[in-house]
């Protein structure tokens, strides 16, 4: 890009940077994440299929989960990556409604070009959306219906139907029941704390099980230790039981068979006083991030000690979250007031396939989901089954408010918005009403997954609405529509609010971009001035003579 001024060029930006202006640009922004919306769409409802997604090494993932397909999927376009954000957003605050969200979205954007193409302004547009959404988000709280515990079965079932978990739908739903209400505290349930959810070979969904406590998938250190032990005082370590390497580079002058031998019991002797000094804390069950190497497993097998190496990060939150542990960076810096408590902890398996678990916690709040499946792509579809459905029915217990599924707010927010759009001067209202049309895609696009007729199914919808039934929506197994509340199809109004706010956001955001500048890509992310050597930690690299 250039300017002139007195017959001399002005270069403005780089050579090697692109620039689209104007409707070109939105039409490039919205065709891309048009492209997206229509990516998910095919997996939303009951009815709908499944994506396999495969990376450049071969590793595939098998879901109809819409955050998961969008966080898979290689997406370059910026306008594109917007799209992912909504689905992330979601699954944070709501935990389910992902595909929803983006759907919603990406018609917003597609009702938003034609509207573009009628000499409607994007200004205009995103104040009707705004006018829109606010009005939606009264008109939810209005259907909206107090919610008790009854009720909960039902939006774990809503959740879980037509995914992998149908295969053993019912023992499902009674577990993530069970399984939120046991870590209820304080009228909150977190489920991404409290609960671990891990995989087991070998049975069938139907053997998933709760346990009460957490189940680490790991093994003793050493065979030599106790298996099971009772009344577990616990110790978490964030460093390893090993013989230390020094910190600075140094030489030991070994000249005789002797001196090696001494160097090495005096090495041995080292591990020998930490693991002495762990027993002396009153330690019998030790849990570590980091290796125990073969002399520190040599002293912990001598002292009877049970002890499990490398957990995983997230392991030793849960575990120090159950038992009351605290973390400890030196073996032998433990302390009595440093240890957690359990009634029990135990390594239980077949063969190769051993786990830890450790029950009777200090902290009755955290428990552990097994899941059992004959093959991982399984497992890891029901995990994030049962993720969405222990989200929502977490939602139903801190709000109690609930809301009709199968497209029923939907539509009558639809409905409702029209009329709200006649009240309305200025081309806001065309805006409003495309808002309107937008939210019809959602239960179009469920009849469509299920080989309906969604015309017809849009205007029996309408239809049985207008006549003051707000809660009938579509029965995708009869094809006909029902009293949702009657057949237990219901959702948390917080999936149903925070799709309006999501998705609404997200198109305002791109109907306000005229004008991409876009670099070309070099393979080499651009590095800041405050991010190179000379900046880090605010220290300056050591000056050097240039003679």
């Amino acid at each position: 890009m250039a300017g002139q001024l007195s017959g001399q060029p002005i270069i403005i930006l780089d050579k090697d940077k692109t620039r689209t202006q104007g409707r070109e640009a939105l039409n490039f922004n919205i065709t891309a994440a048009k492209a997206i919306a229509d990516a998910v769409r095919t997996t939303l409802g009951p009815r709908g299929m499944d994506k396999m997604l495969v990376n450049p090494v071969g590793d595939m993932v098998i879901t109809n989960d819409g955050a998961t397909i969008l966080r898979e999927m290689d997406i370059k376009h910026p306008a594109a990556k917007m799209m992912v954000e909504i689905s992330r957003t979601q699954e944070d605050k709501a935990g389910d409604g992902t595909t929803s969200a983006v759907v919603l979205a990406g018609e917003l954007l597609n009702k938003a070009r034609m509207l573009i193409e009628q000499d409607v302004h994007p200004t205009t547009i995103t104040r009707g959306y705004s006018l829109a959404s606010v009005k939606a988000l009264e008109i939810l709280d209005e259907l909206a219906i107090d919610a008790t515990d009854d009720v909960l079965e039902n939006i774990a079932r809503t959740a879980l139907t037509g995914k992998s978990a149908d295969l053993a739908l019912e023992p499902l739903v009674q577990l993530c029941v069970k399984t939120a209400q046991s870590i209820k505290e304080g009228g909150k349930v977190n489920v991404k704390d409290n609960i671990n959810i891990i995989h087991q070979r070998g049975g069938s969904i139907k053997d998933t099980k709760f346990i009460h406590g957490i189940v680490i998938d790991k093994s003793r250190a050493h065979k030599n230790m106790p298996k099971k032990v009772e009344n577990a005082k616990i110790a978490i370590l964030d460093t390893g039981i090993e013989v230390e390497k020094t910190k600075s580079k140094s030489k030991l002058q070994i000249s005789s068979a002797d001196m090696l031998t001494e160097a090495r019991l005096e090495e041995s002797k080292l591990v020998e006083e930490k693991v002495e000094a762990l027993a002396k804390s009153g330690v019998n069950v030790i849990f570590t991030e980091k290796g125990i190497d073969d002399i520190g497993m040599h002293y912990l097998t001598k002292k009877g000690l049970f002890a499990v190496r490398r957990c995983k990060d997230e392991e030793i939150k849960k575990l120090v979250k159950a038992t009351g542990a605290r973390v400890v960076s030196k073996v032998d810096g433990v302390e009595e007031e440093d240890l957690g408590k359990a009634e029990l902890v135990e390594e239980r398996g077949v063969g190769n396939y051993k786990m830890v678990y450790v029950e009777g916690c200090a902290n009755p709040k955290a428990v552990s989901i097994l899941i059992y499946s004959g093959a991982e792509h399984v497992a890891e579809e029901v995990e994030r089954a049962l993720d969405d459905a222990l989200r929502v029915v977490g939602d139903v217990i801190e709000d109690r408010k609930i809301v009709a599924g199968g497209g029923s707010p939907e539509i009558e927010l639809a409905m409702r918005l029209r009329n709200y759009a006649t009240t309305l001067s200025g081309r806001e209202q065309l805006a409003v009403s495309a808002y309107a049309d937008a939210l019809e895609e959602i239960p179009k696009g469920i009849a469509e997954n299920a080989g309906l007729d969604t015309i017809n199914t849009i205007v029996d919808l309408r239809k049985i609405h207008s006549e003051g039934k707000t809660t009938e929506g579509l029965n995708v197994f009869t094809g006909r529509t029902d009293d949702m509340l009657e057949l237990g199809i219901v959702e948390p109004l917080r999936v149903k609010t925070q799709i309006i706010k999501s998705a609404t956001d997200a198109a305002n955001m791109i109907l306000r971009i005229d004008d991409i500048l876009m670099a070309k890509e070099t393979g080499m992310m651009d590095v800041k001035p405050e991010h190179t050597a000379n900046y880090y930690d605010g220290m300056a690299p050591p000056e050097h003579d240039d003679e």
